[in-house]
């Protein structure tokens, strides 16, 4: 058993975040060894892109689920590269709606391929690991917990009792 297998819940976090990082650094290779110029990192906002027409910033980051600031300086990005644009929506003059401009979309046609690939790619990659079956349940439930439980309340209380408990000792 490794350091990070033997500390548990202590190191969740940084074996999620290296388990994210090798992953994407190995969907990014394999776009490179398609030559495509595609970043994993923008998988949300393409995808999102290829199901609508044109969404707001504010509605990519709600769905995205992450802040507005990050979701726009993605768009940013994207927009550097050519391959999303935005205009002021016709209803609202404080919204900017995105869409994918003409390079977006034939970069879109290059991608979709590669998405049905990386599905098939990752279960039969998971096929012979029973344990692998629950990856994604077993996300989806941890972020349930962490979405309706306060665990920083509960270290707290933890840290509390147990600060009453060794007084009285």
């Amino acid at each position: 058993m490794n350091l990070y297998q033997s500390l548990g819940y202590l190191v969740l976090g940084s074996r999620l975040r290296r388990l994210s990082e090798s992953f994407l650094s190995e969907i990014n290779r394999a776009y490179q060894n398609e030559g495509i110029d595609f970043d994993a990192s923008w998988f949300p906002v393409f995808y999102l892109l290829s199901k609508n027409d044109s969404l707001s910033i504010k509605e990519l980051s709600e769905q995205m689920e992450v802040s507005h600031p990050a979701a726009s300086q993605l768009i940013t990005n994207l927009k550097n590269k050519k391959l999303v644009t935005s205009a002021t929506c016709s209803d609202d003059g404080r919204r900017q709606l995105v869409q994918l401009t003409d390079s977006g979309r034939e970069l879109l046609a290059r991608i979709l391929p590669m998405w049905d690939a990386i599905l098939l790619a990752m279960d039969e990659l998971l096929a012979d690991e029973p344990a692998c079956q629950q990856l994604l349940p077993s996300i989806s439930a941890l972020e349930n917990a962490f979405r309706s439980a306060n665990l920083a309340a509960r270290i707290s209380s933890k840290l509390a009792l147990e600060l009453k408990t060794s007084a009285h000792e």
